[in-house]
């Protein structure tokens, strides 16, 4: 099988799902129509073998992973999908396989009504970089920038689970099969935000997707601010297989630094809140802290006593 083989029998779909698909795989290139009352928002992630999944990961949790991390970054914008690009190397060609990858990378795009529409195939140790365009209003796309002194500080889903998944796959720690099972898809199929994504325009004042640790990743919102943050750890939406497992304070530190959440962090003002949960159908929200003066993010038990958290988040070299 060659490249043109492989394209047109697992990423080729027979005709164009979107209307503003003038032209999609088969030329040199794409031509797309972005509305005229849109801005084009753009993401891109790369997912490497043995670093941003375990090598014993299905083909089609990778295919599935690969989109809906790029999703999650389009929803923390505000974003609605639109267009995909995808480019994988590969050790060798593996039909089964190959299979699988398409299927579950399919399965994801279709949620949200988003086209394949160009890309490239490479011999190469496994990797796959998808680069996902959506659409928000003109000037309405979420930012980190936005975050005031007072306002709430929102997280949706668990934290930490996807994290303890992967230590468990990873053999450092024993679960049963039972509570395995239960956490393994927000470590290999997680599920990103839109709807969420949707709902804030116009509410929250910043918002990030919790990719690399909601530390890290709350630390650019307030970088981007000029603000500073409390975080009270009793809060933080935690499932109960973390606290049957690990000390108090490892659960949090799992939670604040593990990774690979796909959540959206956001903030808002107390006089949205009402309105933003009025939108909201069957999306699981949890108020963690607060924006406050300064520049530090701090964290507090429920002794109300000021906790040191070894929180680096996931670090890319």
């Amino acid at each position: 099988m060659n490249e043109i083989e492989l394209i047109k029998k697992y990423f080729m779909q027979e005709n164009s799902q979107r209307s503003d698909v003038m032209l999609g795989i088969g030329d040199d290139a794409a031509i797309l129509r972005v509305p005229v009352d849109q801005d084009l928002v753009v993401t891109m992630d790369t997912l490497n073998a043995g670093i941003h999944f375990p090598e014993n990961t299905t083909a089609f949790d990778i295919g599935y992973k690969a989109a809906m991390v790029n999703l999650s970054d389009l929803a923390a914008m505000g974003a609605q999908p639109a267009w995909a690009t995808l480019s994988i190397s590969l050790p060798e060609i593996n039909e089964a396989w190959l299979a699988e990858l398409s299927r579950g990378l399919f399965t994801a795009l279709d949620k949200y009504d988003v086209e394949l529409v160009g890309g490239d195939t490479n011999r190469g140790s496994l990797s796959v970089t998808l680069q996902l365009h959506g659409f928000v209003p003109k000037n309405k796309a979420l930012l980190r920038s936005g975050a005031q002194v007072g306002d709430s500080i929102y997280v949706s889903g668990e934290l930490g689970t996807a994290a303890l998944a992967l230590q468990a796959v990873q053999a450092k720690i024993n679960l049963s099969n039972t509570e395995l099972a239960e956490i393994l898809p927000a470590l290999n199929r997680p599920e990103a935000q839109v709807a969420l994504g949707l709902a804030l325009r116009d509410l929250a004042s910043s918002c990030i997707d919790i990719s690399d640790g909601l530390s890290k990743d709350l630390k650019h919102v307030l970088a981007k601010s000029g603000v500073g943050a409390i975080v009270e750890l009793a809060q933080l939406p935690i499932n109960p297989i973390l606290t049957q497992h690990l000390p108090l304070l490892d659960c949090y530190c799992l939670a604040v630094s593990g990774g690979d959440d796909y959540q959206l962090c956001f903030t808002i003002p107390e006089s949205r809140i009402t309105e933003l949960k009025q939108q909201l159908r069957g999306v699981a929200i949890t108020p963690i802290g607060k924006i406050m003066a300064g520049s530090e993010l701090l964290f507090r038990n429920a002794a109300c006593e000021m906790v040191e958290l070894a929180a680096t988040g996931f670090q890319h070299f």
